[in-house]
């Protein structure tokens, strides 16, 4: 037999010889170990080892990086979402207790301009708790510390940010020096953020004795604080998280919690300066609206005003006109801001003064208001409703006497009478708002109410604020009238309270104070609204005679 001839790899002669067992038997190598694959190196090789671990490492690092990016887009997207200045830093302080392990802790807002608000927040402290830390010195509690300056460092302001050099110089120092943790006060962090930490407050004899025993009573051993500055406008205030045990952040928590407070110091700047644009406009607001209802004799008036977010232009007035009588109105312009609020108090001006001379023609006093409004405010419209309200004639004197109404509506809702006997609409003559049309005049209507009887004035903000159509939201108001018990109707403030907490369950009823015959306003911010509807002024004024 001849010998296996090798093969030919593309036509070359291979001048190798192919081996004859491509496995090699049990016999032949009894003992051999097989070699180990070049795909699995050993792992107990040193030299082989070292690479792993190192990129094991690596691993784990950029793990955490990426889990500690998540958990700060998380804290600031839900951030950004809060649109109050309370909200912001309540949010503040619970996403800091987070980051550096704390339950509890507060935020002093001082800002550096001397502005305000100066507020104190808690977190997991009650009015009383907040109270008893603020009898501790300024000098020795670290969040009043940061407010007023630290030592050599002037008066706390923007300029007060160390660089990133500096600050990790500060935290070397501060390393050094609070090796026991038992003690100790850094005054620079990361980012260049300020903070002071006290890692175990009972047995720092450098603390006032009057701040170890608050924190022995409010029982927290440890506190960590920062301060919040931003770039435009300096100083804000003061955080600080309180430990129930001796402890201190690591360097990874204070790094976050770097990251987290520079992005809280602006947005709660921010929210800072719209509380102060929401303060001044409040503030023209109340200039511009009654300060009081007057006190006329046998009549009781009370009203609820509930303003809008963006600061609408409704308006109501009680005017005590001639002879006894009383001038009732309720009117709004269109669109919000400062703008409508200005255009709202001239218009308000101006209709007092047209009920002063001619009051008991109410088609008079609007046309007139609506002449004013066309040649001064030519872009802008406005609905109102008068009513000049007098002792009935054929029974002025006589201890039963009624009060005959006469009213005047030009675009506004028909108002509702509400009495022991009876709830009916008084419908007033269809008519379109002012500054609508080229000349506006539309009839009067007159109405007699009998004694113990309500006129209810509103706004159309009540009912676009149900987010229903009008006619469904109308139901639900003359509803809630019919509903309302005997003692209720009596009562023209506790009527009010009863058709806001029927119409609008989400508001809040109840006045804030005052008699039947003085003013019982109450105006509250309705926050942020979602829709047009809600952003609207609510306007209820009631007058029973």
């Amino acid at each position: 037999m001849s010998a296996q001839q090798p093969p030919k790899l593309a036509g070359i002669e291979s001048t190798s010889t192919l081996p004859q067992h491509t496995v090699p038997s049990a016999a032949a190598a009894p003992h051999r170990q097989p070699a180990p694959s070049p795909r699995h190196p050993a792992v107990d090789d040193p030299a082989l080892a070292r690479p792993v671990e190192r990129l094991a490492a690596v691993q784990d690092r950029l793990a955490g990086w990426i889990s500690d990016l998540t958990t700060l887009h998380d804290l600031t997207e839900r951030l950004v979402r809060t649109d109050t200045l309370e909200d912001a830093v309540h949010e503040a302080l619970r996403a800091g207790a987070a980051l550096v392990g704390a339950r509890r802790g507060l935020i002093a807002l001082e800002p550096a301009d001397g502005l305000g608000p100066d507020t104190t927040v808690g977190l997991g402290l009650g009015a009383a708790d907040l109270g008893h830390i603020e009898t501790v010195p300024r000098d020795s509690a670290s969040y009043a510390r940061l407010l007023g300056g630290l030592p050599g460092t002037g008066a706390g302001g923007a300029g007060n940010a160390q660089s990133s050099e500096d600050a990790q110089n500060a935290k070397g120092s501060e390393d050094a020096e609070d090796t026991d943790g038992t003690e100790g006060a850094g005054t620079g962090g990361p980012w260049g953020l300020r903070e002071i930490t006290h890692p175990h407050i009972a047995r720092d004899e450098d603390l006032d004795p009057r701040h170890r025993e608050v924190a022995a009573r409010l029982g927290y051993a440890a506190s960590h604080a920062v301060q919040l500055t931003a770039r435009s406008t300096g100083r804000v205030g003061a955080a600080v998280w309180l430990y129930d045990e001796p402890a201190r952040p690591t360097e990874r928590q204070r790094h976050l919690l770097g990251l987290y407070v520079r992005h809280a110091a602006e947005h709660i700047a921010r929210q800072v300066d719209l509380a102060r644009a929401r303060s001044a406009v409040d503030t023209v607001r109340e200039g511009l609206l009654p300060s009081r209802l007057p006190r006329v004799p046998g009549v009781r008036l009370a009203v609820r005003h509930r303003t809008g977010p963006r600061g609408g232009g409704d308006w109501y007035d009680a005017l005590p006109l001639p002879e006894g009588a009383l001038g009732l109105c309720v009117g709004g312009v269109t669109g919000s801001g400062p703008d409508a609020l200005a255009a709202m108090g001239r218009l308000r001006a101006s209709m007092r003064a047209y009920a002063v001379m001619e009051g008991e023609d109410p088609v008079a006093v609007l046309s007139d208001l609506e002449l004013l409004l066309r040649l001064t405010e030519p872009a802008r419209s406005a609905t109102a409703l008068f009513g000049y309200a007098e002792r009935s004639p054929s029974a002025a004197g006589g201890p039963e006497a009624g009060t005959r109404v006469v009213l005047a509506g030009a675009g506004h809702c028909p108002p509702l009478i509400v009495g022991p006997e009876r709830t009916e609409v008084v419908e007033t003559a269809l008519s379109a708002p002012l500054g609508m049309l080229a000349c506006w005049e539309a009839p009067s209507v007159e109405v007699d109410l009998a004694p113990g009887e309500t006129l209810l004035l509103y706004s159309d903000g009540l009912l676009h604020r149900t987010g229903e159509p009008l006619e469904r939201a109308f139901a639900r108001l003359r509803a809630a009238a019919v509903a309302a018990a005997p003692a209720v109707r009596a009562d023209p403030d506790a009527l009010l309270d009863h058709l806001l907490r029927s119409v609008l369950p989400g508001e809040r009823g109840g006045a804030d104070g005052g008699g039947g015959d003085g003013d019982t306003r109450d105006t509250r911010d309705a926050g942020a609204a979602e829709d047009a509807g809600a952003a609207e002024d609510v306007v209820l004024l009631a007058a029973r005679f």
